[in-house]
């Protein structure tokens, strides 16, 4: 059974970060590639950011480009997202999720992603 759970999440003033942290259990953690997804009421949930198994590819939602960094420690099985210059429509929960890996990389796609975490609150005050 994988497990995902995220952690780091909380309330910041508009223009702060929060680095937010998923820790997978994994046994071959380095082969999946990791994302996160965010939802905030009322809304759908939205691609938020990708890293690829190698590392060697990463997606973001143009919102947030120049603004959050996904990376991820193989050593620790956990991905991170390092998250700048929030915004009150950062507000959400933000969700991690992994897939193992496979031949494409289409991490915008819902259906992409073969595990969920718990998600994790953002809210971002202005």
């Amino acid at each position: 059974q994988v497990q995902l759970v995220e952690s780091g999440g909380g309330l910041v003033q508009a223009g702060g970060s929060l680095r937010l942290s998923c820790a997978a259990s994994e046994r071959t953690f380095s082969s999946y590639a990791m994302g996160w997804f965010r939802q905030a009421p009322g809304k759908e949930r939205e691609f938020v950011a990708a890293i690829s198994w190698s590392a060697g590819s990463t997606d973001y939602l143009d919102s947030v480009k120049g603004r959050f960094t996904i990376s991820r420690d193989n050593a620790k099985k956990t991905v991170y997202l390092q998250m700048d210059s929030l915004k009150p429509e950062d507000t959400a929960v933000y969700y991690c999720a992994s897939r193992e890996r496979g031949r494409s990389w289409s991490p915008r796609s819902y259906v992409y992603w073969d595990y969920w975490g718990q998600g994790t609150q953002v809210t971002v005050s202005s």
